[in-house]
């Protein structure tokens, strides 16, 4: 398998584009849950997806040193609402979302929050209908619903509470290779080297 022949798949976000761009192949760019689903099923070779689908099928190799991660605020990943967290009766879900779901979970537990959640497929200019409900933003939409809100929402930056609760960093997603793919040290190395590359490039 030549690196061109590669099925390769990475979230379609803006802060994921500087561990892909360059890539001399074909790229799969999809949302977090579908690639998940994607490489399960083996319609993929490799791809960057949730930190939680090697917990959930650890038969995937990591990629070392390669990560969406944060040690605080990551401004991407919030759950926009009105008054306080703790009057939240109902949160709304990112459907694509796969990682910032469990996390969420998590905080609120160890917040001893218990809303209730939805699914919902609505546009990332909707708004929570009324000040008890929420609504979780990841990615792109994310970044737009706070330039956009800024005055009217409250937002509950998932990375900002992990780093007070925990003091470590959390990382949400990462590239993993699927078992039976030949020469995965070559394809970590020109996925660490194009990083590398485009990191330095930034303006």
């Amino acid at each position: 398998m030549t690196l061109k022949s590669l099925r390769i798949g990475c979230v379609k976000y803006l802060n994921a584009r500087p561990l892909i761009r360059g890539w001399a192949g074909e790229v799969t760019l999809d949302h977090p849950a579908a690639l998940c689903a994607q490489l399960a099923r083996g319609d993929l070779d490799v791809a960057l997806v949730s930190s939680f689908e090697f917990l959930r099928n650890p038969i995937y190799r990591i990629v070392n040193d390669i990560s969406i991660s944060s040690a605080g605020p990551v401004y991407s990943v919030i759950v926009a609402h009105q008054g306080e967290i703790s009057e939240v009766d109902e949160i709304e879900l990112d459907p694509a979302a796969e990682t910032s779901v469990n996390l969420l979970r998590c905080l609120l537990s160890e917040s001893q929050l218990n809303p209730r959640f939805t699914r919902t497929s609505a546009s990332a200019n909707a708004s929570p209908a009324r000040t008890r409900r929420a609504r979780l933003l990841i990615g792109d939409q994310a970044i737009r619903f706070r330039q956009e809100h800024t005055q009217e929402f409250r937002f509950w930056d998932l990375g900002e509470q992990w780093a007070r609760v925990v003091a470590f960093p959390f990382v949400y997603a990462l590239w993993l290779v699927r078992p039976e793919v030949i020469d995965a040290k070559i394809i970590a190395d020109r996925l660490r080297a194009l990083r590398h590359k485009n990191l330095a490039n930034i303006d």
